[in-house]
């Protein structure tokens, strides 16, 4: 665990600050150098990713606190203090829910466009490899930081996280689920490129992200199930509830989708290449 990565005079560096800055570099440097081949201007590009991260982490932190509400009960002075993990101890931002921000990005996001005249799925294509490489790079900063961890394991590659800073107190060799989780964002990231090169429609690539994502985290959560995220409902975590739902809406526009242009090949009529795609 390396929560402090090293200082700049009096100023720590956290781990999970850090990461999450390199996250949306990379992600938005991503973005941008593909936003010519889809048609979107840079700026419209650079815009919108400002307004839905901000919208996004505040959106996030709400979710958290309606997903905890006894716990912001008893420490209400927490419900504003979104800032204090980035100078604190454990080098994080406090309560955040990664389908709240995601929730909330969207929203700006569709603002945005609907303001400017932009296609939203067409936006929402072109940011989602981005956000999967982005994801895996904040988990690495989960990793140095010691929070998302799953259940003890006997495996070579357990690895061992602080669960009091006070007392030094350690789990036991436990699942780097934030490693899996990296391991898992660079498979969707290259799926999605993969996706994105033959695109047919607006909106096909987002809609893989969501499916491919909410995959992911159905069982990523087994894994942290009562270590570092508590059951819900029905033996189920909140992410796997959330996961379950999407996977509901997209599996069936994602099979949709593919009986349509099924039937179009079956009839004859050539499928519009990804270059003459209306948006």
């Amino acid at each position: 665990m390396h929560s402090t990565l090293f200082k700049i005079g009096p100023v720590p560096i956290r781990a999970y600050g850090l990461m999450m800055a390199i996250a949306v570099i990379v992600g938005l440097i991503r973005t941008l150098l593909a936003a010519k081949r889809a048609g979107i201007k840079r700026e419209h590009v650079a815009d919108s990713g400002l307004y839905g991260l901000f919208a996004g982490i505040l959106s996030a932190h709400i979710a958290s606190i309606l997903l905890d509400l006894p716990y912001y009960w008893h420490y209400p002075s927490e419900i504003l203090d979104l800032w204090r993990g980035v100078f604190s101890a454990s080098g994080g931002l406090t309560g955040l829910s990664f389908h709240g921000g995601l929730i909330g990005a969207a929203v700006a996001v569709l603002i945005y466009t609907r303001r400017k005249g932009i296609s939203f799925l067409a936006m929402a294509d072109l940011f989602s490899p981005g956000l999967a490489l982005g994801y895996g790079i904040a988990r690495i900063g989960c990793f140095l930081n010691g929070c998302c961890y799953g259940i003890p394991t006997s495996l070579p590659w357990a690895a061992r996280f602080q669960v009091d800073a006070v007392s030094g107190e350690l789990t036991p060799p436990s699942h780097p689920t934030q490693l899996y989780a990296l391991a898992a964002s660079i498979l969707i990231y290259v799926a999605l490129v993969a996706v994105e090169r033959r695109r047919r429609y607006a909106g096909q690539v987002f809609v893989n992200y969501l499916a491919l994502y909410s995959v992911y985290r159905f069982f990523i959560e087994f894994l942290r199930k009562g270590v570092t995220a508590e059951v819900a409902f029905w033996g189920m975590t909140e992410a796997q509830v959330v996961s379950l739902i999407v996977l509901g809406v997209t599996l069936p526009l994602l099979w949709s989708r593919r009986r349509i242009r099924a039937h179009e090949r079956a009839s004859g009529r050539k499928a519009p290449s990804a270059k003459h795609v209306r948006d």
